[in-house]
This record gives structure tokens, sequence and C-alpha cells, in this order.
């Protein structure tokens, strides 16, 4: 793969905590010489590292405020402040309203707020957002998940990647992905809860979500404890006649391209 290939490298997939050979959701989405660093997840950013340090990436985006996809953004601070990192700049973020002051909260330990704002520049998602990272498009979608959450499209010369964050199957989603190049969607519930709305695909759903979107490829990811990774791969495929794969620590994707992974 080239610099200049629109490429998804899985970081981690684990759900709801860091499996011992996998930490929880984060990617390295990477073309045309830009890097963004997709959801934060616990553990992703030891990984991040064998691809780019933390200092040279060009953004951080964040799907929501759960901690199996947020984290690391407290040790990405603790880097970027007082360790060897130096920043030119800080570090762009964009995520849902009130990161922040989130990581604020948490961080502050004196009668001084935590300088969050030296390590990032934040930008506030809302449903539509766009942003320009280098030469990839970022479109964020709200999504259905029960709290303030979203979707995020990818663009770069003429190759599209979609990721579904946590979400119900939804609309958003739906009108977000249609006609990508690849959609990597979590599969994190083994059936439709009962007696309340859900906020998780199945392995069908994300299948159903992948052929009604019209996707090219399907990447199931954030496979919950009571799911193998192979049978989520088989339930999807059973709704999804296009390819279907695992979203397995360290595997890299050339969007638009045949799958091509990596350890």
């Amino acid at each position: 793969m080239t610099s200049d290939e629109l490429c998804l490298t899985v970081l981690g997939s684990a759900t709801p905590y860091p499996a011992v050979d996998n930490p929880c959701s984060g990617y390295l989405v990477s073309g045309q010489g830009a890097r963004v660093w997709v959801d934060a997840g616990t553990g992703t950013l030891g990984p991040l590292q064998r691809h780019v340090a933390l200092g040279e990436l060009d953004a951080i985006w964040i799907s929501h405020l759960h901690a199996d996809h947020c984290a690391d953004l407290l040790t990405a601070y603790y880097a970027a402040l007082y360790a060897d990192i130096e920043l030119d700049a800080p570090i762009p973020l964009y995520g849902p309203p009130g990161t922040l002051d989130r990581l604020a909260h948490f961080l502050t330990n004196t009668a001084s707020r935590s300088p969050v704002e030296e390590a990032f520049a934040f930008h506030a998602l809302h449903d539509g957002h766009q942003a320009r990272v280098g030469d990839l498009v970022l479109t964020s979608r709200t999504v259905a998940h029960g709290i303030p959450a979203f979707a995020l499209r990818v663009e770069s010369a003429g190759r599209s990647l979609v990721y579904s964050g946590d979400t119900a199957p939804c609309a958003e989603l739906t009108h977000l992905a249609r006609g990508c190049d690849l959609l990597l969607c979590e599969a994190e519930s083994a059936a439709v809860p009962t007696g309340e709305e859900p906020v998780h695909h199945t392995p069908e759903d994300a299948g159903d979500t992948a052929r009604t979107a019209g996707a090219a490829q399907l990447v199931v990811t954030h496979v919950g404890r009571f799911l193998t990774p192979e049978q989520a791969v088989d339930r999807a495929s059973r709704r999804f006649a296009g390819p279907v794969e695992y979203a397995a620590p360290g595997a890299r994707f050339a969007v638009g391209q045949p799958a091509s992974q990596s350890r």
C-alpha cells in the first residue's frame, strides 16, 4: 500500500474492555499523506505508534464518549504535554459536544483546570458535519446509540470508507454508507434485545445495512463477548453477498481494492 491509497488499519476492536491480544475500538485511517486516529479506545495508543507518532497525526475523530471508544485520549493528553512528544500545534480533535470538558473534569486534580486545549484543538461534531483533513473529506452523521454518537464517512480520490461507530440500525447510517467501497460496521449484539430499544447491530443487521447501502465490502468490528469473530462473519454473510471480513487487530484494508491483511 502506498501513502496515497485510502487505507484502514485496525488498532483494536474489542468491547467492552480490552482482550489480552486486542485493544478496544481504534483505527488509523490514512490516505494522500493524511493520518486520522478514529476512536481512541482503551489500549489503542500503543499500536497506533507502530504506524505514526502521536505528534504526526493530522487529526483525531471520536464517535462517542463511552470509554471503549475514547479512554486513550487521557493517555494521549499526558503523552502530548508531559513526555518526549513535541507538538507544533494542538492536535485537531473532532468529537461529540462536551468532549474537552469531560476530559478536563477527569484530569483536573488541582485548583486550575487541566490545559487540555494545549493538547487538542477541539471541533464539536453535529449531524452533517464536514471537515477536510489534508485531502481527506470527513462527513459525520448522528446515529442511534442512546447518547450523542456519530458515524463517519471518509472520502479520498474517489474512494470511500464508512465507520458505523456504535449504533442500532438507522437510516442515517444507511444513507451515509450509500455506495461506499468499505463499510466498517459494528456487530456487538448476539441477539436483538427484547423490551428495550437496541443500541447496537447484530451481525445480521450489519449485513442488512451493507446490502441496503450498496456497500462493496463489509468489515465487522466491535464483536461482543457472546459472539466469536467467525460467527459474526458467517451471520453477516447470510444477509450480504459481498466480501465480509473481521476487523482483527493489526489488519489493514486498502479501500476499494481486494482486502490485504497483515499483522
